[in-house]
């Protein structure tokens, strides 16, 4: 396993003149940064700098570890509004400063500018002294004058109301949707998008919410515990949880935990992780005991455990994936929460027909959780945003088609299919589904639905955005 950036230190290394408390938390948090720039996902970056200090003998408190996790993932969420501090504070823009430098900045700023956490003072001196410790010593100055800068440019005269919101002391493009996306820290092209999608003060609440540190969200295990028992353990053991409404057998945590597998009733299969919005899915197939149903993108496994439970564990259920990787982690979770109904085979779902004939016409359910770009997730999922592209989700599109019309024929007569993403995108989700019903008019859809994202404030209190149309294929039941 390679380490990314320069060689890790932690809490417990002591070197005289490298004692400042928290320096190794930011320290893991710019070779994150600079790991995600270079290609890295977040989540994979930030586990293999944990791996890489604990191998280095050391490792973070779990008060340095989530601060750590805090200013990486909230810096690359904000990483256009950073870039726009930077732009407008430095001599030099953003884009051209020397990568290490800007990623450092990055760490400084995002602490400025969004931690509640950390004293301004703090903010400054640990990036200073960093930028000393990583080998940009003679840079240092420069990273002091811009942070200092910062907080002069943000202050007001005493009587005053004080800046409040990151972009304060920013200049604002006149366009809205330029505008919007440099508040929020969007892509350009998903703000514009956005605004085309949706009213205005709902762009901002989507926004809003891909900013937001998502909630953890279990689905109790029926077969083996309720939810109120499962939030009776949990209250015992001082973990603070509540109900999910419209959700039977959801729970949320109301507090930051560490690995969530050390929770109460993991190891007895009694729960899983699956956000609100995802448990909402599977119910839609109104799947029965005894019936075959396919999974056709099934990994990590979150829907193929849920329909195994909804059907009591009995019946058929194959979850398919061309990942054998992710398809082990499934079976692994199907084994802890005591499923056995679950078949899991690796295979291209676009490949179905060809490799498994005798399947035509065989399943009483279908779910197809598509591929796709991920929109509805962005908080969860914080570099992703800088991923995707308007010509990835033209690819996305079609690969959703072929594997509609790849699926369509397996399905009995009378059968059901729900079509399912996380992606808010309407080419990916309505658009899509009308286009094949045209091609298909023997086809009936049941229902609709669009899920959007919600800041944890609102209503709904957050939850993926998520898409589901629900088909029925011609013909009678058998």
């Amino acid at each position: 396993m390679n380490c990314f950036g320069s060689p890790p230190i932690h809490a417990s290394h002591t070197v005289p003149g490298d004692t400042i408390p928290g320096l190794a938390s930011r320290q893991l948090a710019w070779q994150v940064l600079q790991a995600v720039a270079a290609g890295a996902y977040a989540d994979a970056a930030l586990e293999r700098e944990l791996a890489c200090l604990a191998r280095a003998g050391g490792g973070l408190s779990p008060a340095d570890r989530g601060l750590a996790t805090e200013i990486a993932y909230g810096a690359i969420r904000q990483r256009l509004l950073l870039d726009g501090w930077i732009d407008a504070l430095g001599k030099v823009s953003a884009l051209r400063q020397p990568p290490a430098l800007r990623w450092l900045l990055h760490v400084g700023l995002y602490q400025l500018l969004f931690s509640d956490r950390v004293p301004a003072a703090a903010a400054v001196s640990t990036t200073v002294a960093l930028a000393k410790r990583v080998g940009l010593a003679r840079l240092a100055p420069v990273v002091n004058g811009m942070l200092r800068s910062l907080l002069r440019r943000r202050e007001r005269p005493a009587g005053s109301v004080s800046c409040h919101e990151p972009w304060d002391g920013l200049v604002l493009p006149a366009d809205a949707a330029a505008a919007l996306a440099l508040r929020r820290s969007l892509p350009p092209w998903l703000s514009a998008e956005l605004l085309g999608w949706l009213p205005p003060e709902r762009a901002e609440a989507f926004a809003l919410a891909c900013n937001a540190v998502p909630a953890l969200d279990l689905r109790a295990n029926p077969l083996r515990t309720s939810r109120d028992e499962l939030l009776e353990r949990f209250t015992a053991a001082g973990v603070a949880a509540r109900a999910l409404p419209g959700a039977p057998h959801g729970l949320t945590l109301l507090e930051r935990v560490g690995d969530p597998r050390d929770l109460p009733g993991y190891a007895e299969g009694l729960w899983c992780v699956q956000d609100r919005s995802a448990q909402a899915i599977a119910p839609l197939l109104e799947a029965q005991p005894g019936q075959r149903i396919l999974d056709a993108c099934a990994a990590p496994g979150g829907k193929s455990t849920h329909l195994a439970e909804l059907i009591g564990d009995q019946g058929e259920v194959w979850a398919l994936d061309s990942s054998e990787a992710r398809l082990r982690r499934l079976d692994r979770n199907a084994e802890r929460l005591g499923l056995t109904t679950i078949r899991s085979l690796a295979i291209d779902a676009t490949a179905l027909a060809e490799a498994k004939p005798h399947w035509r016409a065989h399943f009483d359910r279908i779910l197809l959780d598509a591929p796709c770009s991920g929109l509805g997730t962005l908080a969860r999922h914080p570099d992703a945003r800088w991923r995707i592209t308007p010509d990835a989700i033209d690819g996305l599109v079609q690969l959703q088609r072929q594997l509609l019309e790849a699926l369509l024929p397996l399905l009995a007569p009378a059968g059901r299919l729900v079509y399912a993403t996380c992606t808010v995108e309407p080419r990916e989700n309505g658009a899509l589904i009308h286009g094949l019903l045209q091609c298909h008019p023997e086809w009936s859809l049941l229902q609709e639905r669009q899920w959007w994202p919600e800041p944890p404030e609102a209503e709904r209190g957050g939850g993926d955005g998520f898409y589901a149309a629900v088909l029925q294929a011609p013909g009678a039941p058998a």
